[in-house]
Parts: C-alpha cells; sequence; structure tokens
C-alpha cells in the first residue's frame, strides 16, 4: 500500500514545455505514470508528444484539472513564479502540489504557507526530490513517480523512506533495494526553511499504513523537526525506524547544502539530534552508507520482517 499517490493518481506538470520539466515528465512517462496533462501559459492548446503518449497542454492548473481529472502537480516552475503556480493548484483544489524548483524566496513561501494554512492541497517540497511509489521492474508496472527521483532504483515492497536531502533518499534506497528490501513509498520533503510537508507529517502517514512496516528517516542540521518527529514515534510507532542526520561536521553558522541546514543553536546540531534519536528508541545510522543496516538492526530487534 502507498502514501499520497497511488498507481491511479492523474498527474499534470507545470513547466512540461521547459527543458528540465519536460525531461523528468518524460521519465515518469517511462515509469509507467499517468501524466495527463501539462500546464504552462500561453501555451494551451499544443501537446506534448513522448513516444506513444500524448499529454495535451493548458493555460492553467483549473482547466488541465478540469478537462482530465488530474489531482496531483509535478512544479518545475523557474523560482519568480514558483510560489504562484503553487498557489495555482490550491485555487484550483488539488490533493497535491510537488514543488521541485529550488530556490524560491523564503517570503515568497512564507506567503504561500499563510495562504495555504486552511487549503485541502498538501505541499511536498519545494527544492525536493519528489515522491516515488514503486512498481515492478525498471520501467514500472504500477508504479507512480512525481519528481526527479532515478525510478529504476526503486523496488516495491514494505519499507517507508521520508529524506531532507533527495541525495540521501537516492543512497537509502537503493542500499534496501540491493539487500532485496522493497519500498511502499519514498517521498522527499525538501531543505528549505520554509516548506510544506514535514518529517512527522509523513511518520504519521507511515505509520497508519497497515501494509509499512519499517521506516527510514533521513535529517540535517538546522531547525527541530526531526527532533518532533522523533518524539512522536516515541510516544505513538510501534514500528521499526532507523534514522540518519548529515551535517556532523558542519561548524556553526555555515550553512550546508540547502538553504534550511544551518545551525543557529545547540538543539539543531547533529549531535544533538542523533541523541534525540537515541532516546526515542530510533535505531542510528553512524554513516549513510549504514542506513540500510541500521533499519534491519531496528527490525530485527523487534521481530520484524521488512520483505
Amino acid at each position: 500500500m502507498a502514501i499520497l499517490i497511488t498507481p491511479d493518481t492523474r498527474i499534470l506538470v507545470q513547466g512540461i514545455t521547459g527543458d528540465f520539466g519536460g525531461r523528468h515528465a518524460k521519465l515518469s512517462l517511462d515509469y509507467g505514470t499517468k501524466v495527463v496533462a501539462g500546464v504552462t501559459p500561453g501555451k494551451g492548446g499544443q501537446v506534448f508528444e513522448h513516444g506513444a503518449h500524448r499529454v495535451p497542454i493548458f493555460n492553467s492548473v483549473a482547466d488541465a484539472a478540469r478537462a482530465t481529472g488530474a489531482t496531483v502537480s509535478a512544479i518545475f516552475v523557474p523560482p519568480p513564479f514558483a510560489a504562484d503556480a503553487i498557489l495555482e493548484c490550491s485555487d484550483a483544489g488539488l490533493d497535491l502540489a510537488v514543488a521541485i524548483t529550488e530556490g524560491i524566496p523564503v517570503r515568497d513561501m512564507v506567503r504561500v504557507k499563510r495562504a495555504m494554512a486552511a487549503a485541502r492541497t498538501r505541499l511536498l517540497g519545494p527544492n525536493c526530490p519528489g515522491i516515488v511509489t514503486p512498481g515492478t521492474g525498471e520501467k514500472s508496472n504500477g508504479g507512480c513517480r512525481i519528481g526527479i527521483a532515478p525510478g529504476y532504483i526503486h523496488k516495491k515492497g514494505r519499507v517507508g523512506v521520508v529524506s531532507r536531502s533527495g541525495t540521501l533518499t537516492y543512497e537509502a534506497v537503493y542500499q534496501l533495494t540491493v539487500r532485496g528490501i522493497g519500498q511502499s513509498t519514498c517521498v522527499g520533503i525538501g531543505g528549505d526553511p520554509v516548506n510544506g510537508t514535514s518529517h512527522l507529517d509523513v511518520i504519521r502517514l507511515f505509520n497508519d499504513d497497515p501494509e509499512t512496516v519499517g521506516i527510514v528517516m533521513i535529517g540535517e542540521i538546522g531547525g527541530n523537526a526531526e527532533v518532533e518527529a522523533a518524539r512522536w514515534i516515541k510516544a505513538n510507532c510501534r514500528k521499526p525506524v532507523a534514522g540518519f542526520i548529515a551535517g556532523s561536521t558542519a561548524p556553526p553558522g555555515r550553512r550546508m547544502g540547502h538553504a534550511g541546514a544551518i545551525v543557529g543553536g545547540a538543539e539543531d546540531t547533529a549531535a544533538a539530534k542523533i541523541a534525540a534519536f537515541k532516546e526515542c528508541g530510533i535505531e542510528v545510522a553512524v554513516t549513510p552508507s549504514d542506513m540500510a543496516d541500521a533499519l534491519i538492526r531496528a527490525a530485527k530487534a523487534r521481530g520484524v520482517a521488512l520483505s
């Protein structure tokens, strides 16, 4: 079973006529994803072609959703226009907006966050790799890929992955796959300081999913989202959880990779988050190469079969 998206989810791509958006729309189509519409203002009526696929392009998200039944958007819109692209999804009443765009101004995201506070649309990102519900095979049968994650490393299964880092998401997924452990859904929440869906939001969804039996949670320095999720896990989650925190060697005040990955105080250091993980019963991966093994240790301790 999957969270947030399923093989039947109908996707529209904002920015499908751009190089980046178009390239990843093609990869999603190759993976078996139901990309049913593209959105580029001023290019409505055109068609995005890839192999046997002919995807109609619309001028607005509302038009695309109305005509095709799309409920989720993948947003590949340049930073100056990305906030309005997200809000367009909210105005159209989509279920989920997945913002891949990096470099959206924080002020714009504060405006988006406030505007979407009471909206039905969930935001994933921005500056995230997206979300994958794996299917079977390299060219997925029954899977859904939204964003930029490499589809071929995924394997259908029962472990949920949530991460602030795109590359560490891929690393964890690949480690699981080569050990024969499949994934239910892999979620990249993005590393910006103001984002939509949090670690805790995703952990709750995995906890409620009866077919997700184990969880990998990947965080980094900056903020307290990982600690908040860890405390909830201690109180509410009975599934094995493994965690990794990136940035152990980053000096205070130095931004590491993501805009939100900066140590501002004693509680948002890697050491503080790792200590919180251990206190809350989360099996800690010491290095990135230990993430799958950490989950295997956690599952063994609880007598849980991951595959």
